[in-house]
């Protein structure tokens, strides 16, 4: 990377780092119309988070000089917010408690930084809140590699692109874990083209899960007549397996049935797929049908599950 190119990143950084600064209203005197200062505000928040800590961990955890560190602490103690007790171990530490006092303090400050938040992303849509969420999280994983954040995904509706992605990992995935030749990427298309041609906004839906800026899952509802909902396509890949997106994907097309009056849900699948099968059961669907065929260049068994919304 070019002296120049790098110069061009330094100030987009530090640019960003002055706007989300001024944004969260972070350079104010008093925070958050308190009496603390953004460095005591963030002692009393990492006091919170534990039981007990001493003053060397606070320091560590927020890069913080340690005699500056005293004074607040100090401050602290005399104002009744804290208790300070000899270490057993370590004569020269002092573990430190949040009192009473203390533990009110911080509830008006997580209170308050809450209420700030919420007033910055209340002009904000919900998918642009996310991807919010998503990019901060990026960062955090980029420039802090041994954080442990749970993962974070989120479900959309769809969009340009989608539907062509949803026929192309259908096809790749199938084949890749059942053997599944291309008519089945071929009916994925037909049933693709057809929601797209009659597409019915308020009683049919394409979500998508996408998690790292990535789409890792999808799933559709569309309208069978008679209340019926039938829930299509439900894919999720590979890897983002086993983190919660397709027990959300599930749900969203539950919740969305039965908003929109619907009484049952109805879904076709194959006998050998098992982690869908077991999560269908999981939320109460029942097998209703089954027939042996030929489909997809294999011997399966064709199965239709049912669930009954109240």
């Amino acid at each position: 990377m070019t002296e120049n190119k790098i110069e061009e990143i330094v100030y987009d950084v530090r640019e960003f780092n002055r706007m989300y600064t001024r944004k969260l209203g972070l350079l104010n005197k008093g925070l958050l119309r308190t009496r603390f200062s953004l460095s005591q505000a963030r002692v009393i928040f990492e006091l919170a988070q534990q039981e007990e800590i001493n003053s060397s961990e606070i320091a560590q955890k927020l890069g913080m000089d340690y005699g500056y560190l005293s004074r607040i602490l100090s401050a602290f103690d005399k104002d009744g917010l804290i208790t300070k007790e000899k270490s057993n171990t370590d004569g020269r530490q002092w573990i430190l408690r949040l009192t009473k006092e203390g533990r009110k303090e911080f509830q008006n400050l997580n209170n308050r930084s809450s209420e700030e938040i919420r007033e910055i992303l209340e002009p904000v849509s919900s998918e642009d809140q996310y991807r919010l969420v998503n990019a901060m999280h990026t960062i955090d994983k980029i420039l802090n590699p041994k954080s442990n954040h749970s993962p974070f995904f989120f479900i959309r509706q769809h969009r340009a692109g989608d539907i062509g992605w949803i026929v192309h990992r259908h096809g790749v995935i199938y084949n890749e874990e059942y053997g599944w030749d291309e008519t089945f990427e071929a009916l994925t298309a037909e049933i693709l083209a057809d929601f797209i041609q009659n597409y019915d906004s308020k009683r049919e839906r394409i979500w998508i899960a996408e998690e790292n800026g990535e789409k890792v899952g999808s799933v559709m509802i569309v309208d069978g007549g008679d209340r019926v909902a039938k829930l299509r396509l439900f894919l999720v890949e590979p890897e983002a397996r086993g983190k919660g997106i397709g027990k959300k994907l599930l749900e969203e097309c539950i919740d969305f049935s039965k908003r929109n009056g619907y009484k049952t849900i109805k879904l076709w699948t194959q006998s050998n797929l098992l982690a869908a099968r077991h999560l269908y059961s999981k939320y109460g669907f029942e097998l209703i049908d089954e027939e042996p065929c030929i489909r997809f260049g294999h011997e399966l068994v064709s199965e239709v599950w049912e669930l009954k919304l109240k």
